[in-house]
């Protein structure tokens, strides 16, 4: 296949994912209200599951197939992307309020499992800081079946709670006409089949078009990878943000980087262990940082500005440049 080729097919993904997620924002929308379910809850659960698609797929193919690098890079590099780029362009181009509940529930959740698997991976590097000196890609962890069952515990407990609190704060009933349920979830599948199918196509050419540049597998994971997979997101997202529907576009964001964790690397380390080499372990030393680096920002104002928007997008480029230096 030739150069041209790949680059089509980029351009074909990028407007299945734009007009995929336009539908799917406005089926699930719909959804909640149509099930007096608040439009955050939503976002943490159906639209973050949708959106998340690309990675359980991508993840769970590289597990299978023994590429450890790019099953947990995906993910980690996914989350960096989801906190920093899809939060930051939607607080760019409106200011976005953070949901009480999300900051003191999911936030701290999505942060406690970073740290969990990074307890349970890279605590050699903590007990012996000489392996800190290590190549990059040097294996110095890994992430057990044990731990795979662990996550997807932990991930159907979490799923237990947000339908329980669901039940427990109905929205009131819609004034205005909703769109029917059969046609929600219409939208909600024929968008999910155009995301999916997008993300495939660019993480598909992308990747190809990186080889072709001599990228490593790593780096790909990491920049290309998590990219092309996190798409979904950063459309979804901002076409919410767009709507008004800023609880469905924060929900998206927390959920997908909680579902990411624990049922994304859960099935892939159930399937297959991973190796975690070094690089991962910094990656996620990063992620934790940002994700308090959110809370912190909007902790007492419950909102992420302009300038937070700003800092985001400049500190992943900045993560971006060291990546491909390491």
């Amino acid at each position: 296949m030739t150069a041209l080729f790949y680059i089509l097919l980029l351009i074909v993904g990028f407007l299945c994912l734009i007009k995929g997620a336009d539908f799917f924002v406005d089926g699930s929308a719909a959804l909640a209200k149509n099930f007096k379910v608040p439009g955050v809850i939503v976002g943490l659960t159906v639209v973050a599951m949708g959106t998340s698609a690309p990675e359980l797929a991508v993840s769970t193919s590289a597990a299978i197939m023994g590429s450890n690098e790019i099953a947990i890079s995906n993910v980690i590099g996914s989350n960096i992307f989801n906190i920093l780029m899809v939060l930051g362009i939607c607080a760019f181009l409106h200011p976005v309020p953070m949901d009480e509940v999300i900051l003191k529930r999911d936030t701290p959740i999505s942060i406690g499992v970073i740290i969990l698997i990074l307890t349970m991976s890279g605590y050699k590097v903590f007990l012996d800081p000489s392996l800190f000196k290590s190549d990059m890609l040097d294996n110095v962890g890994m992430i057990s079946r044990i731990c795979g069952i662990i996550l997807l515990v932990s991930f159907a407990v979490y799923l237990i709670v947000l339908v329980r609190d669901a039940l427990k704060n109905p929205e009131p009933e819609p004034e205005e006409d909703v769109i029917p349920v059969w046609k929600c979830f219409a939208l909600i599948i024929f968008g999910i089949v155009m995301i999916v199918a997008g993300g495939e196509a660019v993480v598909h050419s992308a990747k190809a078009i990186a080889r072709m540049a001599g990228m490593s597998e790593t780096l790909i994971g990491l920049t290309i990878v998590a990219l092309g997979t996190s798409l979904p997101e950063l459309v979804t997202s901002m076409v919410a943000a767009r709507k008004g529907e800023t609880g469905l576009a924060v929900g998206n964001v927390i959920g997908s980087c909680i579902f990411n964790a624990f049922l994304i690397l859960g099935v892939s380390t159930a399937i297959h262990p991973i190796a975690v080499n070094l690089a991962s372990i910094y990656d996620m030393l990063i992620l934790i940082a940002i994700s308090i680096l959110l809370m912190l920002f909007t902790v007492k104002k419950r909102v992420l500005t302009r300038v937070h928007g700003i800092i985001f997008v400049a500190i992943y480029f900045a993560d971006v440049v060291f990546a491909i230096l390491r």
